[in-house]
């Protein structure tokens, strides 16, 4: 794009009839700042040229050498990168951050306390010459521990833990965002109502004339609640600033308000009750300007940074300013402001105050010469109470888990991974035979229930009232017992047959194919979970099943038939019912063991459901001393009463039920007419179903005679009913296992990949999968061994530099 100069924009917008000198200026001002803005890129983009030109060079050199070195016929030596000690000792605390280990976790750092708005926060970006941490207008920022490692270093930049981001710390835009950041993980950290958080939110900062150390910030102590904390932020605030203070290691950099009466402070007790020689704590008094101009003795600031005015002892007292309390003021600006304030101080001119007491570079220059010593004096110590804890650990495991080798929880986890998937490729080796009998039983279970009360019961309990009895005339005798006269009936065969008809292709079009595919998926979970069971008796270890128990059950779960499924079975189950005829003695006999089989399990849940309902039999009161309820008794006689009724009709008729009602009253025994009606279901079912049973053993001699009439016949009709119930069957189950083969295998397989992918970045989760002392004693091992070789890895260094 080109851009036009100052002189042709002017001409150009002065040729125009319409332009006036307002907009000439105005366009000329927008020229301006276009200008500028592309001066201050061509700069970053020569600052970010030159650096890459000088690491250009610098390997340039390196293959230079490497190539005389070849030439020479020697190895040129392996590059490997050069930490530095504070960023080897940083990942030593990042290893123990979290650790639940007691007297475990010693080493040193530099703990900042306070109470809150006592300026800790910007001492710690004083010392970090940079704006890193978000304000607030008098609420509390700091939710959370936030881990500061500072480091020297070409170019002034910050970096979280668990990022590869840099923010360069001399950009405004890149400061705001690394704000931001920090205080969206305190909001994540501090979920569930909390006000206040342990998580620790680890980051490095680097840049010249860094002092190297390791800095925890804290939240602010407090005296009050709002009502939008929660109930026990205060408690939880005083509870954590104790437990970092109470590591004998560690310095404590106590932060006092110095515009506020010293009265109102409630960090220094906690201060003398952790510290109470002041060995490692160092105090820091901040807005000494403010306090110098409320303040009407300036003795009160002396006494404070001599130590005589609070109740606690430190190792040195200094004196900071922080800034005017203005948010925009850069780091640079607040330390002149600093240094002018103290060179013009009369505490300082009148001698009450030492050179050396004051400004954050005289602090940060003491805390880190304190922390290096504390760090000398302490680091070989830990060195040997985890070694010490490690020969332990490995006793431990050598004499509980002798052959067992040491996987920690991910290490477990990835192998019940790789074990799940093989055995999820296995599914497509499953016999064809095997699936479909897997099938066919899944389809049965669901349909069975449909197939019986919703389409043989109706059909055929008509057709036995037809055969057995059309008019039924009550007539009372001075016995109390019902006469029946019974007429003979015509039977109409052709009427069970057309609502079998209806009824099944009513089926075949609404409920049917959606119970194929739930039928489907059941099959399909019963055959991955018993392939699992197979091969996990022999070949796994115990430990990895909750995991793939889990996994197969939330795939499988998640696991959705193709849509387009139903259709397809819908047009062959429709097709299959269509056919009438049996056409081998092997298909009517298999027809037969279906209809005994539905009939045998029917009559069995029948007489459960009237044992619940009339109470225990004689026999088993007197052998087993059981009793009946009042309520079971009545109902005996109720049953009784119907059973010598012995009407066939599925619902008795009014006449019925007042003639039963009546014979009842007689014997002194009160009911009501729901009463009767809902003991005579399962009375009339029973009958209805040992009558079944008699005709379906009639069926098994008949298909001779069927095939005589070639399927015309109209006997045995409801064994050729449940022939074709069973043909549909077997053609759903021969097509659901096509699916399963062509597509459903494959498509779980890949779901569950994708749910062992979530599972692995879930450590919550793994960690109630795979838990147990074995596991736990694993996971400490190797923390333990990785801080041991951290620690002597740093020791080893830092003799080096000594």
């Amino acid at each position: 794009m080109a851009i036009e100069t100052k002189p042709q924009l002017v001409n150009n917008l002065l040729s125009k009839p319409a332009a006036s000198a307002k907009s000439v200026e105005d366009n000329s001002n927008i020229y301006e700042k276009r200008v500028h803005a592309l001066q201050e890129e061509v700069l970053a983009l020569q600052a970010r040229y030159q650096r890459e030109l000088q690491r250009l060079e610098q390997e340039n050199r390196e293959l230079r050498q490497q190539n005389i070195l070849l030439k020479q016929g020697r190895q040129p030596p392996q590059r490997k990168l050069k930490r530095s000690l504070i960023d080897m000792y940083s990942s030593v605390l990042d290893e123990l951050s979290g650790w639940d280990a007691g007297e475990a976790d010693r080493l040193p750092r530099v703990v900042v306390v306070g109470d809150q708005s006592a300026g800790k926060t910007s001492v710690l970006e004083m010392i970090a010459q940079a704006r890193i941490f978000p304000r607030g207008a008098g609420e509390m920022c700091t939710r959370a521990p936030v881990k500061v490692t500072l480091s020297e270093g070409p170019y002034h930049v910050a970096q979280f833990r668990d990022s590869p981001r840099e923010f360069d710390l001399n950009k405004e835009s890149d400061l705001a965002e690394l704000r931001r950041e920090v205080e969206l993980r305190m909001k994540n950290s501090v979920r569930g109502g909390r006000t206040v958080s342990n998580e620790v939110i680890s980051m490095s900062v680097k840049g010249p004339g860094l002092h190297r150390m390791v800095l925890v910030d804290l939240p602010g102590v407090i005296s009050t609640q709002t009502v939008d904390m929660a109930a026990d932020t205060r408690e939880a605030i005083k509870q954590m600033t104790k437990q970092y203070m109470d590591n004998p290691n560690a310095i404590i950099l106590c932060i006092q308000d110095g515009s506020v009466d010293a009265e109102r402070s409630n960090v220094t007790d906690l201060v003398a009750q952790c510290d109470p020689q002041g060995k490692r704590t160092i105090f820091v008094l901040t807005k000494v300007d403010l306090a110098e101009e409320n303040l009407a003795n300036p003795n009160r600031i002396r006494r404070i940074l001599e130590g005589k005015l609070f109740p606690m002892k430190a190792l040195g007292y200094y004196a900071v300013v922080t800034g005017r309390s203005r948010k925009d003021d850069s780091i640079q600006s607040i330390r002149e402001y600093e240094e002018r304030y103290f060179r013009s101080s009369k505490l300082f001119k009148d001698g009450l105050v030492t050179p050396s007491q004051v400004t954050t570079r005289n602090l940060s220059l003491a805390v880190a010469d304190c922390f290096w010593k504390m760090v000398r004096a302490s680091v070989e110590q830990q060195a040997d109470a985890f070694k010490a804890m490690r020969f332990n650990l490995e006793t431990e495991w050598k004499n509980t888990f002798p052959r067992q080798r040491e996987l920690d929880r991910d290490e477990l986890f990835e192998r019940a991974r790789a074990e799940l998937l093989d055995q999820s490729a296995e599914l497509s080796s499953i016999p064809a035979a095997t699936w479909e009998q897997k099938l066919h039983t899944a389809l049965w279970t669901l349909a069975a229930d449909r197939v019986f009360d919703g389409i043989y019961l109706p059909a055929a309990s008509q057709e036995d009232v037809a055969r057995t009895m059309a008019v039924c005339q009550v007539q009372y005798s001075h016995s109390r017992q019902l006469q029946l006269r019974r007429h003979p009936y015509d039977i109409d065969f052709n009427k069970f047959n057309t609502s079998v008809d209806i009824k099944l292709r009513e089926w075949a079009e609404g409920e049917l194919p959606g119970a194929s595919v739930r039928a489907g998926r059941d099959a399909l979970r019963e055959g991955f979970l018993e392939l699992l069971k197979s091969r996990g008796e022999n070949d796994t270890d115990p430990i990895y099943e909750p995991v793939k128990r889990v996994a197969v059950e939330e795939a499988l779960k998640r696991h959705q038939w193709e849509e387009r499924a139903q259709d397809v079975l819908r047009v062959l189950q429709l097709n299959a019912l269509q056919d009438r005829c049996v056409s081998s003695r092997q298909d009517w006999d298999a027809a037969v063991r279906l209809m005994e089989n539905a009939l045998k399990d029917k009559l069995e849940a029948t007489e459960k459901k009237l044992k619940e309902l009339t109470g225990p039999s004689i026999k088993e009161k007197w052998l087993y001393w059981q009793y009946s309820t009042e309520e079971q008794n009545r109902n005996a006689e109720i049953r009784a009463e119907l059973e010598r009724l012995g009407s066939n009709r599925p619902k008795l008729s009014y006449d019925e039920v007042v003639a039963v009602r009546d014979n009842l009253r007689r014997r002194g025994i009160e009911v009501e007419n729901d009463y009767i009606r809902e003991a005579w279901e399962p009375v009339y079912l029973k009958n209805f179903l040992q009558r079944a049973q008699t005709r379906a053993r009639d069926c098994k001699k008949s298909f001779y005679l069927y095939s005589q009439q070639h399927g015309n016949g109209k006997e045995c009709c409801e064994v050729v009913m449940f022939w074709r119930v069973q043909q549909t069957l077997r053609t759903t189950a021969n097509a659901l296992r096509q699916q399963i083969g062509n597509r459903e295998a494959a498509r779980l397989d890949r779901e569950l990949r994708e749910l062992l992918d979530e599972m692995a970045a879930d450590s919550e989760h793994k960690k109630q999968l795979l838990s147990g002392r074995r596991v736990e004693l694993a996971e400490e091992l190797k923390r333990v061994r990785q801080v041991q070789e951290r620690l002597e890895e740093f020791i080893e260094a830092l003799n080096k530099e000594k």
